[in-house]
């Protein structure tokens, strides 16, 4: 996995997602799923591209449920926007890396 990616679980959300000072992309995932991986590497490439502005993270919903249910997570893959420590805005489903990026720039 990508160094500009970080991994959370129930355990760090909060302070990783919640809390950080800049925009945050979360991709609540799981690793059997394979539309979740087909954008693995465009969000490769997003973190790479979008470093010092938005930070990127992945949360597997199957090893971390308590987030995922309080984020009402029913269909992965799922992106959210957080920014300030609240939802800017929600995609569900794999989308091309210009839609993503799109995505992401709402909140810049």
């Amino acid at each position: 996995m990508s160094q500009n990616i970080t991994h959370v679980t129930d355990h760090d959300f909060d302070a990783q997602v919640l809390k950080s000072d800049m925009p945050v992309l979360v991709d609540f995932w799981a690793t059997w799923c394979g539309p979740c991986r087909a954008i693995a590497p465009i969000l490769e490439d997003i973190a790479a591209e979008y470093g010092g502005r938005v930070k990127v993270t992945k949360l597997d919903v199957d090893n971390n449920q308590k987030t995922a249910i309080a984020y009402n997570i029913r269909s992965i893959p799922t992106l959210m926007l957080f920014k300030d420590g609240k939802v800017a805005a929600t995609q569900m489903g794999a989308l091309p890396k210009a839609a993503i990026a799109k995505f992401v720039d709402q909140v810049l």
